[in-house]
């Protein structure tokens, strides 16, 4: 069969990444669009700049604000599969900045399909949504949970969520939503918590830091890990139809139990490092979110793996190398610099 093309938007985040690598492992031609920044921000791809030859991995420049690139790009690559990834995914920034995080992850979605359809194309395309959608619901949530939003990150995916469905039936465009409970990697970002939580643990470890402040400890979330659910992505795009799939562990944990399992890794005792400041607390909170994904395990065969003492196990010890490879470059760095 010849190389199937895909198309990843937000391929420099955490997904992105993960999905590229699952993506080349499969043999794809992998196009991944990138945001131009003043400063680099392809730190978690350029190991496959150094390992792909550029005719399997390249990235374009796009902006999902911005209709024409993502156009020049549809009528560039013309590709089979677009995974649509890219977002302003941080839910507490949506609340500083609610009108980009609508444009962005609302009616960038608009703009992609439009350009789509406008080109005659028919690739399989999947919809990054996500559990935050479910905002107050109860859970356990499935596909049939009604959508509540608490943020302005999460209105605008159920807006994208919608939309898509709307393209399905009226167009014929075959499009997948997925719906992710949260999932964590050492490559998460350093603002969302279990990163904020395993790097600050580290730094406390080696005397790089003093204390952790957090906001809701009480929050429960079902965590799961990163590279599983960008398979499930994948599988999504396989399937004999379009649908929309609920991705989670189905367990829920506390932001204080991850507190907990991290320091009791590093051998501290956490009370006497963490501390809670209101200005961390949202607007408004989702309590708790925990997910069931029996129609993925059954339609697509999907299961995860990594258990939430793994998860954060992983998490930790990624961190902890991490500072350390840091603090001793920062040593040698000035022992070069004594006379």
């Amino acid at each position: 069969m010849p190389r199937r093309t895909a198309l990843i938007t937000g391929v420099t985040g955490q997904d992105g990444s993960y999905l590229a690598e699952l993506l080349l492992a499969k043999d794809y031609r992998v196009f991944g669009v990138v945001r131009q920044s003043s400063v680099f921000n392809t730190g978690r791809i350029d190991h496959l700049f150094e390992k792909v030859d550029s005719s399997r991995f390249d990235y374009v420049r796009g902006d999902l604000t911005d209709g024409s690139s993502l156009g020049r790009l549809l009528r560039l690559i013309k590709p089979d599969e677009i995974y649509h990834l890219g977002a302003q995914s941080h839910v507490q920034v949506s609340f500083e900045i609610p009108e980009y995080t609508a444009d962005a992850d609302g009616l960038g979605l608009v703009r992609l399909l439009e350009g789509v359809r406008e080109l005659d194309l028919r690739p399989r395309i999947y919809n990054a949504c996500s559990s935050e959608m479910f905002g107050s619901a109860p859970p356990p949530q499935d596909e049939t949970s009604p959508l509540q939003p608490c943020s302005p990150y999460a209105a605008a995916k159920v807006f994208a969520y919608h939309l898509a469905r709307v393209y399905r039936s009226g167009y014929g465009t075959w499009i997948a939503n997925g719906i992710l409970f949260n999932h964590e990697s050492p490559r998460r970002g350093e603002r969302f918590v279990t990163r904020k939580i395993t790097r600050a643990a580290a730094r406390i470890k080696l005397g790089l830091q003093d204390e952790l402040v957090l906001g809701n400890l009480s929050a429960l979330r079902d965590w799961g890990y990163a590279p599983e659910y960008v398979d499930a992505m994948w599988r999504m795009l396989q399937a004999s139809e379009p649908g929309d799939f609920v991705i989670a562990t189905g367990e829920s944990h506390s932001v204080q139990e991850f507190v907990e399992a991290t320091f009791a890794l590093a051998g501290l005792d956490w009370r006497r490092y963490v501390r809670t400041d209101p200005a961390y607390l949202r607007p408004v909170e989702v309590d708790a979110l925990r997910g069931d994904a029996s129609l993925a395990r059954r339609v697509l065969g999907w299961q995860p793996c990594v258990n939430f003492p793994e998860l954060v196990r992983i998490m930790w010890e990624a961190d902890l190398q991490r500072e350390r490879i840091l603090l001793e470059g920062t040593a040698a760095h000035a022992a070069a610099a004594v006379p």
